[in-house]
């Protein structure tokens, strides 16, 4: 992954803040391409993994058609209320598949550390409640672009 910030350098997070920011929060909004080439976009639960963000989608949704039409995706993570306290996140690039679809909890090496995380953070619990509903997708972004408002000191 190649953070390559041409614009926005002074309010660029480093790699250290990224992660940071990525770990600490937990709902990203996730542009999809529709079938008429229109975007959608949905509010979805997450997991960075130092590398990679884990969504956990409902399969019977349109952004589980889309993706699974047009894998492209770009996501965005933000916080902040006031100008000089946003801070967010942009990655973008495409999605892949992992696991069985539906998810039922079938033995996938791959998923283990990252489902046993998303327990953790987003149910509070030690092991995954698979439902036969969701099933994962991973992006590893091609493109970061960030932003920390905090660090314009007082605009």
């Amino acid at each position: 992954m190649t953070v390559t910030q041409r614009r926005g350098r002074k309010i660029m997070m480093s790699p250290g803040e990224l992660d940071a920011f990525l770990t600490l929060q937990r709902t990203c909004r996730v542009a999809t391409v529709s079938t008429d080439g229109a975007p959608h976009v949905s509010a979805l639960w997450f997991l960075w993994d130092g590398t990679a963000l884990w969504l956990y989608s409902v399969v019977r949704s349109k952004r589980w058609a889309d993706l699974n039409r047009d894998p492209r995706v770009a996501i965005v993570i933000d916080t902040g209320e006031e100008y000089d306290a946003l801070r967010g996140v942009e990655l973008s690039g495409v999605v892949e598949f992992v696991g069985e679809s539906p998810r039922t909890g079938e033995l996938c090496a791959e998923l283990d550390a990252v489902e046993t995380l998303f327990a953790r953070k987003n149910f509070g619990l030690d092991a995954m409640p698979h439902d036969g509903r969701h099933a994962w997708v991973r992006l590893t972004p091609t493109k970061i672009v960030s932003w920390d408002f905090r660090k314009l000191g007082g605009v």
